[in-house]
């Protein structure tokens, strides 16, 4: 697909002819254009597959589901705000979740990127929704909501071997967070014990780290 360029669309003198002309190029329906030419849609958005290298128009929300996976895509700028159904950005080339939705109202999914940091990631989840960050360059639990126990996907991130160390427990998050016991690329073994603590938790006999050198 040849992408007309997000420059021109971005030009003082944008005419709602040439938002529409991007949506019908696109095959996005059912929307309404805002003020500042963004679009608020009222349908799925499939970009998905299609070798993108940037989001080629303005979202605001999406009363459905917004697929951009499985494309080149080096930033989420431009992508919705709030999505009410799911957001699906796997297999891009992303390093970071600046420009992420903050409320997403069902499936997420960021797996197969390079992402470093989970700061940008949404505000607000679904109680029942499972985000998945799998296979990413993630070491710590900073980004996600304040009072976030939830379950998560962070297999194939360093931040897993400390995820696992709680066998997964959506509950050390929080505490993990609140004691400081990761610090770049330490872990202080006296606030980890904390962690244990306050979870009620047996602390292992022998704890042993490959991403993070245990202090």
């Amino acid at each position: 697909m040849v992408m007309i360029n997000k420059f021109k669309y971005f030009e003082s003198n944008i005419t709602s002819k040439d938002v529409r002309d991007i949506c019908g190029q696109y095959k996005i329906t059912n929307y309404i254009i805002n003020d500042d030419m963004s679009i608020s849609v009222n349908n799925n958005v499939y970009l998905a597959k299609l070798d993108l290298l940037e989001i080629p128009i303005k979202f605001k929300s999406i009363l459905g589901s917004f697929y951009c996976d499985n494309n080149q895509l080096t930033s989420l700028k431009y992508c919705p705000k709030i999505v009410s159904g799911s957001f699906y950005c796997h297999n891009n080339q992303l390093t970071s979740l600046e420009g992420c939705p903050e409320t997403v109202g069902d499936g997420f999914n960021c797996s197969n990127n390079s992402i470093s940091s989970l700061v940008g990631s949404p505000i607000k989840y679904n109680d029942r929704l499972i985000p998945s960050y799998y296979q990413n360059n993630i070491t710590n639990f900073d980004g996600l909501p304040e009072f976030f126990e939830s379950d998560i996907d962070l297999g194939m991130n360093p931040v897993d071997e400390i995820h696992i160390l709680f066998n997964r427990d959506p509950r050390c998050i929080y505490w993990i967070r609140e004691f400081g016991a990761i610090q770049g690329d330490e872990v202080v073994r006296d606030r980890l014990e904390e962690v244990y603590h306050t979870l009620g938790i047996s602390i292992p006999k022998d704890i042993k780290l490959k991403e993070y050198i245990l202090v």
